[in-house]
């Protein structure tokens, strides 16, 4: 029987090894093609695959049950669980790999692409350019249809070139940032904020006028330093929750 086919990663030894791993399965699961096969390799067969002891691997898969992404059968294997829960609490631990898994997993439309003047309120991250390539996204719940939060990224243009819009309706924009584009991200920079719902968000996640919302920024960085993509997200405030775990080493 074939076996899922999960994404490489490079491993940062100053995080917790199985949480990366966890990490990078889940997004690798919740980014899957319909037709790709449920069934995962043996322990020791991702073990190799990511490069860390069988225990390390056993811990992670563990975590991806207990969320009910997959289910394991004694003698028979483990499987991706098809109609698994998509929404669930955002986990934030200073990985890449951690920020392309939570943004995985769902419906995703785009609303809008194009290019367009910098936001004032966002010109401090591009200097000396007056112009991004934009795009709007609505994400909704596989399982239910029910909208869950709406993006804005704002692009630099030399960028966007190697952008395939419909790459978006797949993957989140860090993934396509990249393994596709190629950028070298070496940070993202996340703020998380409580807002009252305006009249697009309103509209767009089905929510009341002027009710909860979290408001997340997220800029994305590469080795020099340089601003390559910001990204302003709307989230239902009934539907996320963020926790973020500082290590002491």
């Amino acid at each position: 029987m074939t076996s899922f086919a999960p994404d490489s990663i490079v491993l940062n030894r100053k995080l917790p090894l199985w949480y990366q791993v966890s990490q990078s399965l889940r997004a690798s699961i919740l980014g899957r093609s319909p037709q790709d096969p449920l069934r995962l390799p043996t322990e020791e067969q991702l073990a190799g695959h990511y490069g860390v002891s069988v225990l390390t691997m056993r811990q992670a898969l563990k975590e991806l049950e207990e969320e009910g992404l997959i289910t394991r059968h004694r003698r028979r294997g483990t499987f991706i669980e098809p109609a698994a829960q998509r929404g669930a609490p955002v986990r934030l631990l200073g990985s890449v790999d951690a920020i392309v898994a939570q943004q995985s997993g769902m419906v995703t439309e785009l609303l809008e692409h194009g290019r367009g003047p910098v936001p004032a309120e966002l010109a401090g991250f591009f200097p000396g350019l007056t112009e991004a390539a934009t795009y709007h996204r609505l994400r909704s719940d596989e399982k239910t249809g029910e909208p869950t939060n709406h993006a804005r990224n704002w692009v630099r243009p030399e960028l966007a070139t190697r952008i395939d819009p419909e790459d978006l309706t797949r993957w989140p924009m860090t993934k396509v940032l990249r393994d596709v584009v190629g950028a070298d991200i070496s940070r993202i920079t996340d703020t998380v904020e409580a807002r009252l719902a305006d009249p697009e968000t309103s509209r767009l996640l089905q929510v009341p006028l002027l009710s909860p919302i979290l408001h997340y920024t997220g800029i994305t960085y590469d080795q020099q330093g340089r601003v390559l993509d910001v990204v302003v997200i709307h989230y239902r405030g009934d539907r996320f929750s963020f926790t973020v775990t500082l290590e002491a080493h």
